[in-house]
């Protein structure tokens, strides 16, 4: 069963690598829309989650539902840690997303000067200056990468239109160590192909993309909810620490949720 979020702002909710996270979603209120159709999402499938215009939340109803909301919280004296875009699908894909991280730039600093602001994005956007941008201004800009070996990653993600590995590690470069790079493992099948991102091949590749990008830290996990795909296991936390440990090994800080 697929979890959408019905609201713009919704939470507080305690998130595994974040804290007591407020959420923004900036995608349809009943549906989904993303450029990547991950096999594991807990949103579900795109095509099963459909939706019509209009297809973003405008600038000024987050703007002011999230004014709303954070000074709710703060005569409430239950301010956030963090307030992280999400939602269903893919945060950078709205067109006002700049002036939106610009928005909520002034009203943390006016109402929980003490919460970072996160992003959780694909990085199917960074060919986009605006994006960028907005990105290198925000606490938490933490960016995906499923795999550093091209046909992995489609086969995990599924992304529409073209998607490149290596282009995304170079457009990640360009913030300088200032982003988290955040990696699903997991194995299993899909379209009765074996997926398993956590092969010797896989990880050496992925390390040595972690070296080319230097992140500030690393996320890894895997599956906690239910996935489209049924066919998925998660990957026991003692492996997904072992590969932790050989981030450190390089030098990064990496996390295990």
């Amino acid at each position: 069963m697929s979890i959408l979020f019905r609201e713009i702002i919704y939470g507080p909710v305690r998130s595994r690598r974040l804290g007591v996270s407020l959420g923004v979603n900036l995608l349809p209120l009943n549906g989904k829309l993303c450029s990547f159709n991950c096999i594991y999402c807990e949103c579900g499938w795109n095509e099963d989650n459909r939706v019509a215009k209009p297809r973003f939340n405008c600038r000024e109803d987050v703007r002011d539902t999230l004014k709303a909301k954070l000074q709710e919280m703060s005569k409430e004296g239950t301010l956030p840690d963090v307030i992280t875009f999400a939602g269903n699908g893919e945060p950078t894909l709205h067109p006002d997303f700049k002036d939106i991280i610009n928005d909520t730039i002034t009203l943390r600093n006016e109402f929980a000067p003490n919460a970072k602001i996160s992003v959780l994005s694909n990085a199917t956007q960074l060919h986009r200056k605006d994006v960028c941008d907005a990105l290198a201004k925000v606490d938490n800009n933490i960016l995906k990468l499923d795999s550093a070996i091209n046909a992995t990653a489609k086969a995990i993600d599924l992304p529409s239109g073209s998607y490149d590995t290596e282009r995304i590690i170079e457009q990640m470069q360009q913030f300088k160590g200032q982003m988290t790079l955040q990696t699903m493992f997991l194995r299993g099948y899909h379209a009765g192909a074996i997926i398993d991102n956590t092969t010797e091949e896989e990880v050496q590749a992925w390390l040595s993309a972690v070296k080319r990008i230097s992140p500030r830290d690393v996320m890894v996990y895997s599956i906690d909810r239910a996935t489209p795909c049924q066919e998925l296991e998660k990957v026991p936390h003692d492996e997904l620490e072992a590969i932790a440990e050989r981030v450190r090994a390089l030098g990064f800080a990496c996390s295990v949720a």
